[in-house]
């Protein structure tokens, strides 16, 4: 079993505010997305790309997954960006509005030119109607890309519908992004929730996304850490139901086990393994 990063929270920080990449040094988040697209405005687009350099290589944010969201592929910042992001050498690019696996085979290849350290994956965002349907395609496009970010406000919008609570007009969208991830051994991360103040919708869209398989959520605000971080980690009652369950599983002979009251399989004991793995990952953040 392959070593688990968490990625319960990842918040996306606008690199144009040098005050709160400053404030995101103590945050409690797994992974920040530094971000020079959507937050910045166009004429602080190159400050922002200078700060998320500067943060990338200033090793003064612990162990947070740093990653750096560039301008899109189509746009007159993306060359810069690519370049900065090569130098700076972060954790991972997030590239918005991936649409294809040839997509993401040209990106892979422009990371190769731009000079992008092998250690630096991409991230792609699935944000449209055609991505949705194309994600087991884009997903095993190339094993550069170990991580799917749903972009469920640009989806919204490309389906011609609302925001509501439940999710409902795009609960297909995302389980058919979880499948395209678990099918190809990828990571999956929902998208954001955009009422920073409704903390009980915010909480439910949290233990929504838990339960249809996402491994953690974007979020736009330090208020939404708390509730990503908890609810996207194993309850000490599951981590304690796991240890139980190996423990019947190993002392049991012939392959044959129960754990109260219930039959244990093989199945279940690769489940409570990685359930020990995420907590144990988590907890030596």
């Amino acid at each position: 079993m392959s070593a688990f990063r968490p990625r319960r929270s990842v918040l996306y920080m606008p690199s144009s505010n040098e005050r709160a990449l400053e404030k995101a040094k103590t945050l409690p988040v797994d992974a920040l997305i530094l971000d020079l697209e959507d937050a910045v405005a166009p004429d602080a687009k190159e400050q922002a790309r200078l700060n998320a350099a500067a943060a990338v290589t200033s090793g003064e944010y612990g162990a947070k997954e740093l990653t750096i969201r560039i301008n899109g592929a189509d746009t007159q910042w993306h060359e810069a960006d690519l370049a900065a992001a090569a130098e700076a050498g972060p954790a991972a690019i997030v590239v918005p509005k991936v649409n294809s696996a040839d997509a993401v085979r040209s990106l892979v290849d422009s990371f190769d030119r731009a000079g992008v350290p092998p250690t630096t994956t991409l991230w792609a965002m699935i944000e449209s109607p055609y991505a949705i349907l194309h994600a087991e395609e884009i997903a095993a496009a190339s094993e550069r890309l170990n991580v799917l970010v749903l972009g469920t406000n640009d989806l919204v919008k490309e389906l011609f519908i609302d925001h509501v609570p439940g999710r409902g007009p795009i609960t297909t969208a995302l389980q058919l992004a979880v499948l395209a991830a678990r099918a190809t051994g990828k990571v999956v991360l929902d998208g954001v929730y955009n009422d920073v103040k409704n903390i009980d919708g915010y909480l439910a869209e949290v233990e929504q996304g838990r339960q249809l398989g996402f491994d953690g959520k974007t979020i736009i605000h330090p208020g939404q850490i708390e509730g990503a971080n908890a609810g996207f980690a194993p309850s000490p009652e599951a981590v304690e139901n796991a240890r139980g369950l190996i423990e019947a599983w190993e002392a049991s002979t012939g392959g044959v086990a129960t754990y109260q009251g219930r039959m244990v399989e093989n199945l279940h004991v690769e489940s409570a393994r990685r359930t020990l793995q995420i907590a144990e990952a988590i907890a030596a953040l």
